[in-house]
């Protein structure tokens, strides 16, 4: 018999009402134009298929992602939750992207993710590394004073441990946490599991091992079962794993998309999803 449909939604931080099933807008192209284009076509078809939680980053193209996506998007249906995360920032000798998170930077990515974005508050704003250079509490307290002003709605991390989490939280709420972390994949299965203990979203980046679900087996041999794609698989199999987990594919194509959504829709037997469980067992950490 198959198993009961998992949760479709989630509430971040208790009360940001949010589909599971999201979308990474990472990969879209900002430029030549008829790639812009495309991209911008895919960004509203995601929201036309009913996501409603995108997930950026001022990285991506030093804030051009977070631009397409206004120009996408802009004015924001109501329930269109966009993320974006700071912490990173480009060195003006070099050109080079490193972690930079001290108050001041901060700060100022905040602002300016705000003009940038075209809102008033982040709903979700992410510390997209934690910076070793710069005192942990610092880099929270200056989240958190960001949050008392009403820019940030809710904190989130990237790449963690789960030590990092604990410490977190004595300063500020985490509402969120971003790792890698796919069915093939499964390094950061302690920090999912303090997540589900919390309550707090799980919001696994790279949700889909690279060219390597289609090549597994077993994985193959599900989809055949049910007669879905392997990496439809492997995101109903996160969806049913934890219901903290909110997987973020991303794509630049229109039908890959309508490829990955169509994975909510997936159920899994309890027989298939023993079966792809296993497989953590014999899995190794991606590179």
């Amino acid at each position: 018999m198959p198993t009961s449909t998992p949760s479709s939604t989630f509430r971040i931080g208790g009360d940001l009402l949010v589909r599971r099933l999201g979308f990474g807008a990472m990969h879209l192209p900002t430029e030549p134009a008829a790639d812009r284009a495309r991209a911008v076509t895919v960004a509203r078809r995601a929201v036309e298929l009913g996501v409603t939680l995108i997930d950026t980053a001022y990285l991506y193209g030093g804030g051009a992602n977070e631009e397409l996506l206004v120009e996408a998007l802009h004015p924001y249906p109501d329930g269109l939750t966009v993320t974006t995360k700071v912490g990173v920032e480009r060195s003006a000798d070099s050109g080079e992207w490193g972690l930079d998170g001290r108050p001041a930077v901060l700060r100022a990515q905040v602002e300016r993710a705000l003009r940038r974005l075209r809102v008033e508050r982040i709903e979700l704003l992410q510390l997209h590394r934690i910076d070793p250079a710069t005192p942990l509490a610092d880099q929270i307290g200056t989240l958190r004073e960001l949050r008392a002003e009403g820019k940030i709605g809710r904190i989130g991390l990237s790449e963690i441990t789960v030590a990092e989490l604990g410490r977190a939280r004595e300063i500020v709420d985490i509402a969120s946490v971003q790792n890698r972390y796919n069915l093939l994949d499964r390094e950061h299965e302690p920090v999912l599991a303090a997540c589900a203990a919390a309550g707090i979203a799980f919001l696994p980046w790279r949700p889909v091992a690279a060219g390597a679900s289609g090549e597994r087996a077993e994985i193959a041999a599900v989809a055949a079962e049910l007669g879905a794609t392997p990496t439809q698989v492997a995101l109903a199999w996160l969806l049913g794993h934890a219901p903290v987990v909110l997987p973020i594919p991303g794509t630049a194509r229109t039908g890959h998309l309508e490829e990955n959504l169509a994975a909510a829709d997936l159920s899994l037997s309890p027989a298939q999803r023993d079966r792809l469980d296993r497989l953590g067992d014999l899995a190794d950490p991606q590179p």
